[in-house]
């Protein structure tokens, strides 16, 4: 869940009362939000950089309150405060409004083909007669921020332009040119320097560093020009300093490229939404045409009104609640979704604005009306439908290896379900290709890039990080792992699997091996051709000549021997190892 930091005094100003932190706390838990933490700036930076005294930081009051990630028209303050006013009805829910200038004034964004092998689209709007407080344009900036890392996924598919609009001349170009043949003075850059000299420069810059990978490997970059040729901006890396926002901008000039269409509509909606307040005629937002290369045009914001329509008896029986179709429409209009009851008397029909984006589907809709409601004053029943549960067979066979094997003197690991693709890999010896590993698309760190296909690595790095723990090292693990699988409709599945390990002096493979024979023993199964085998193999996980297959009926269901020198020197481990995994689902 996004983190939204609010000053408490400018919140409380805003709200016109004050609160004692535990009144502030359940008004946040009625509407559906957490308030996570009460610190100060003074307090952050002590706790991230271990100064005491934290010289020159604020010892303002701050409220960091989690905000579900769906709900962007919380992000900022301005939401956050309109969200809040609605809910305890002291206002109603404006109302947007997108004004279209006459043709000589309207501002205009021309999009060529260029773009179509970097970023294709492109929505543009103004916010005319704004007036900016250091407090307003801290939002306006920080809220661009929370977008780039929610929806706009790290700027990868929409990325947020704002310039001052007094400083440039319509109408603009979206255009991608050669990086090589782009040079700009970007922004808080103190001279011109080339998108090539800009990407190296970002490539030590902690913030930046993690948006070049959009376009560094692509043959041109976007770039946005105006009417004169100045730059605007280099999206999705940075803007241009000419055209950049100071508390004296009046009017601003918004641009979202994007790779998705629908997502960069959101972004725009949300942004001229929550800071149209601002402007000289409040809620309102002055349109601007956006010329394809084909020739067609769009007018952005959209800032599109729907209406749905929903039963009454539906919204009661989904939460559990006997509530007149007059007060659910009350409820949802709480929470910004203006609603009334129809002719019928029965279906309830409600206006969602555009800044809900969120609101899909009825299900949507039901969940507003529960969190107005209070979800602490639904009446908890017996249900009149009832079912006789029973133990998952696979879990149930889990719980009872696990007694048996923390039995027989090794101790139980749970490690992460992810890890590098090295793990897997590498270490161990083994292709990438081979190991039919499902990846993350976009992952977080390096240590956690695909999902695991074995638990050998895990337990390995648990011994490595308890290394001076008295020996033996004795740890086993019974977990999923998870491959590719193009037979499932997601595309991979689950497997359950066992995995031991001993760590000494000496490599103890008559440890494992006993191991090994005692699980066997307490699934019924007795060496020899009725019941398990074990078959020399080579593996690179393990030193050859000291490896082998474990065969049920003829299938290999996993192996075991002592692991190479190589594999153990990679995990940063000094002393020998066995290892033993199988998969347990085929004892089922």
């Amino acid at each position: 869940m996004p983190t939204v930091s609010v000053k408490r005094d400018l919140l409380y100003h805003a709200l016109g009362r004050t609160y004692t932190d535990e009144e502030f706390d359940e008004l946040c838990f009625e509407f559906g939000l957490e308030l996570d933490e009460i610190t100060s700036e003074r307090e952050i930076i002590s706790k991230e950089k271990g100064d005491v005294k934290a010289e020159g930081a604020s010892d303002v009051i701050l409220f960091k309150i989690d905000v579900p990630a769906n709900r962007y028209d919380l992000l900022c303050i301005e939401g956050l405060v309109r969200g809040l006013q609605v809910f305890k009805e002291r206002l109603e829910a404006p109302r947007y409004k997108r004004i279209t200038p006459s043709d000589q004034g309207l501002q205009r964004l021309f999009i060529t083909e260029e773009t179509a092998v970097v970023r294709p689209h492109a929505v543009a709007a103004v916010l005319r007669n704004i007036t900016f407080t250091q407090e307003r344009y801290d939002s306006f900036i920080d809220l661009q921020e929370k977008l780039h890392q929610n929806i706009c996924r790290r700027r990868t598919l929409v990325a947020i332009g704002t310039h001052d609009l007094d400083t440039i001349s319509g109408p603009f170009v979206y255009t991608a040119k050669p990086p090589a043949s782009i040079k700009f003075k970007a922004l808080n850059q103190s001279k011109e320097l080339t998108a090539p000299e800009l990407m190296d420069l970002y490539r030590t810059d902690s913030h930046m560093k993690h948006y070049l990978h959009i376009v560094e490997d692509k043959p041109v970059y976007p770039v946005i020009y105006d009417r004169n040729g100045v730059l605007l901006s280099m999206p999705p890396i940075i803007n241009g300093d000419h055209s950049r926002i100071t508390l004296n901008t009046r009017n601003v000039f918004i641009e979202c490229t994007a790779t998705d269409l629908t997502k960069a509509k959101i972004v725009l909606d949300i942004m001229v939404t929550m800071f149209s307040e601002y402007c000289a005629e409040p809620f309102t937002v002055e349109a601007a045409e956006v010329i394809q290369p084909d020739g067609s045009t769009s007018i952005y914001p959209e800032l599109a009104y729907r209406k749905e329509v929903v039963p009454a008896e539906k919204m009661n029986s989904k939460i559990g609640i006997s509530e007149t179709p007059s007060n659910l429409a009350k409820l949802l209009t709480r929470m910004c979704l203006k609603s009334h009851v129809l002719e019928d008397g029965e279906q309830i029909e409600i206006e969602v604005p555009p800044t809900r984006a969120d609101i899909i589907q009825a299900c949507d809709i039901v969940e507003d009306a529960a969190v107005a409601y209070g979800f602490n004053n639904i009446k908890m029943v017996i249900p009149k439908t009832y079912t006789i549960a029973n133990q998952f067979p696979l879990n149930k066979l889990t719980e009872l290896l696990r007694q048996d094997l923390a039995a027989a003197g090794f101790t139980e690991a749970l490690t992460f379900a992810l890890c590098s693709v090295d793990d897997i890999s590498d270490k161990l010896g083994i292709p990438v290709s081979a190991t039919k590993a499902a990846h993350i698309s976009n992952p977080k760190t390096a240590e956690f890039q695909v999902a695991r296909t074995t638990l050998l690595p895990g337990l390995l790095k648990t011994i490595a990080a308890n290394r001076k723990m008295p020996l033996p090292l004795k740890l086993f693990e019974i977990s999923d792992v998870v491959v590719k699988d193009p037979t499932k409709d997601v595309g991979a599945r689950n497997y359950r699997h066992l995995c031991a390990v001993y760590y000494n002096k000496y490599p103890g493979f008559e440890v494992i091996h006993g191991l090994l024979d005692r699980t066997m023993q307490l699934l019924a199964l007795c060496p020899g051709e009725t019941g398990y085998q074990i078959k020399a193999a080579q593996d690179p996980a393990f030193f050859p000549g000291r490896c082998a297959e474990i065969l049920v009926n003829e299938q290999i269901i996993g192996k075991l021997g002592v692991l190479h020198p190589d594999v153990v020197t990679k995990f940063d481990l000094t002393l020998p190892c066995s290892a033993l995994e199988i998969n347990v689902e085929p004892f089922l």
